[in-house]
């Protein structure tokens, strides 16, 4: 089980980090390790924990009372009672309510999940934002030793957090006049905490965060983030357009972010003004200003970063890779770097809308020419049922191009109601956000993702959803007939699962020993049973 945590004691390392915490001796993340030859940086990590971030509501009925003015200026219409208290989106549409970050801790036995600890974060490390959906995924670092994800600098219970301004970097015509900043949480194999402020996403939200280390052979690492910014009126400030899209910042130094990407149309336009990738750039009609860049997936392969665009009516809903094969962006480099969209993927703004259109969110490689992309479909609950694209896809590359071999639904009951009990409205799958996934000995690859939601109530981001799992044969180029999805993570009342990823653990060559555990029960199939004995370094390292 994860315990109660204690404050590290300050060392000239300790000081380089904003905050570090520290679980006490003996509370801390299995010893077990990645795979001694993973198959990509995303198959690192403790093949047999997985780690489930997870929103709780944690207001009452005086977190909000009827009538009192709102951060927009709105009135509100319902108290803080869960989940009546998001009724407040219908005159309040950046409504929402921080709430804690627990992380829980499940031990994978097969096919089945048992949970044995959860994490509750402490709020001067981060807090998320009930109900936004697009946030607080879960990425683990390509050394297996970091998982990370993104909050903010807040206190628990405060109201549209997420629609806030950054520091110094405040919109007028933002309607959502509070300032907080942005934080990049990182959770180390040791059991440790670390956080760093970040002055990005000033009016909306930070969707992911990933640590790289040892950036292109070098002994520096830094994060990659992406988000998107800007919830004002008219003509985005300069200084909010620099907030969006993919950045960069160095661990343990607070404001140290950079926006990542050549500029593309002239500083200050309503349109046009984007960082990274322009629809420009194709022919299209310039689009409003920092909005083609509104990212919320990302992922490391083959020290490559790519990242997603799933949401919002201006840019290209695809997937895209930021800068050259093989190199990663530095801060350099960021304002050189270039983004190009994946050949074989969709290249044209009439992907972004409707039921069959490209709504990626989390990717994943099982290897360099194999890639899991999970589909959270269009949000309507009448399309969920039929839609072509919701679920996870498998891309595979071949002859200069990636095309689409299929789509995996079955056992996801798309647009089926299902009961959560004390949840006023019965909410359904509408596809998949955030994954995750292992390589097996027989050559299959298991997944794990959550769901995203639709339905009736006023707010589907507030629905529980669930966390499921599918296991693929990797070299299949046609849908397997036996292959489908479980729920291995049952949805529950008042909280929401938003991120997945296998728990960080130490391996540092020759600082640790070979052994096969043999502890995921599965008959010696995981390829990931080979694994490094730890090396535990102290906090703040």
């Amino acid at each position: 089980m994860f315990k109660s945590i204690a404050k590290s004691q300050t060392t000239p390392q300790t000081s380089r980090r904003a905050i570090v915490r520290r679980l006490i001796a003996g509370t801390t993340l299995s010893p077990v390790l990645f795979a001694v030859h993973p198959a990509l940086s995303q198959t690192a990590g403790n093949p047999h924990e997985l780690l489930v971030s997870t929103a709780v509501y944690a207001g009452n009925p005086s977190t909000v009372t009827v009538g009192q003015t709102l951060p927009t200026g709105a009135t509100a219409v319902a108290d803080g009672s869960y989940p009546g208290v998001f009724n407040n989106v219908a005159v309040d549409s950046n409504f929402g309510v921080t709430a804690p970050v627990v992380i829980k801790k499940f031990h994978l036995e097969g096919r089945r999940l048992r949970e044995f600890g959860a994490l509750t974060v402490p709020a001067d490390v981060a807090v998320t934002s009930f109900s936004s959906k697009s946030e607080l995924s879960l990425h683990l670092s390509p050394d297996g030793k970091a998982v990370t994800f993104m909050g903010y600098d807040a206190a628990v219970n405060q109201l549209d957090v997420s629609n806030s301004n950054s520091p110094n970097h405040v919109d007028p015509t933002n309607p959502d006049t509070g300032v907080h900043a942005r934080v990049v949480a990182e959770l180390d194999f040791d059991g440790s905490l670390h956080r760093t402020k970040v002055n990005v996403y000033s009016g909306d939200n930070g969707r992911g965060a990933i640590r790289a280390n040892k950036v292109n052979g070098t002994q520096a690492d830094q994060y990659f983030t992406v988000g998107n910014a800007g919830n004002g009126s008219g003509t985005q400030p300069v200084l909010v357009v620099n907030d969006t899209g993919v950045q960069l910042a160095t661990p343990g130094v607070d404001g140290s972010d950079a926006v990542v990407g050549v500029q593309q149309g002239t500083a200050g336009s309503k349109n046009g003004f984007q960082f990274g990738f322009s629809v420009a750039q194709l022919g299209f009609a310039a689009d409003k200003s920092g909005k083609d860049d509104n990212f919320r997936g990302l992922a490391i392969s083959g020290n490559t970063l790519y990242v997603t665009k799933g949401s919002g009516s201006n840019g290209i809903n695809t997937v895209y890779q930021v800068g050259q094969p093989g190199v990663l962006p530095t801060t350099g480099t960021a304002a050189s770097t270039t983004f190009s969209i994946l050949p074989g993927f969709p290249n044209n703004p009439s992907a972004n809308s409707g039921a069959s259109g490209f709504y990626p969110f989390g990717i994943w490689f099982a290897n360099a020419t194999t890639l899991y992309v999970a589909q959270e479909g269009d949000g309507n609950l009448a399309d969920a049922a039929t839609s072509p694209t919701a679920g996870l896809q498998k891309w595979i590359y071949a002859n200069g191009s990636w095309s689409l071999a299929y789509t995996l639904q079955k056992g996801l009951n798309l647009g089926t109601l299902y009961h959560v009990n004390g949840y006023p409205t019965d909410p359904a799958t509408g596809g998949l956000r955030n994954i995750t996934g292992r390589i097996n000995r027989d050559g299959t690859a298991t997944l794990f993702a959550v769901t995203s939601t639709v339905g009736n109530s006023v707010e589907p981001g507030a629905d529980p959803n669930q966390v499921v799992t599918i296991t693929d044969k990797v070299a299949a180029t046609t849908l397997p007939a036996n292959e489908a999805f479980d729920v291995v993570v049952p949805p529950a009342f008042g909280m929401v699962y938003r991120g997945v990823s296998f728990a960080p653990v130490n391996c540092d060559g020759d600082h640790g020993r070979m052994k096969d555990n043999g502890r995921g029960h599965d008959g010696g199939n995981n390829a990931q049973d080979d694994v490094c004995g730890p090396t535990r370094i102290a906090a703040g390292h």
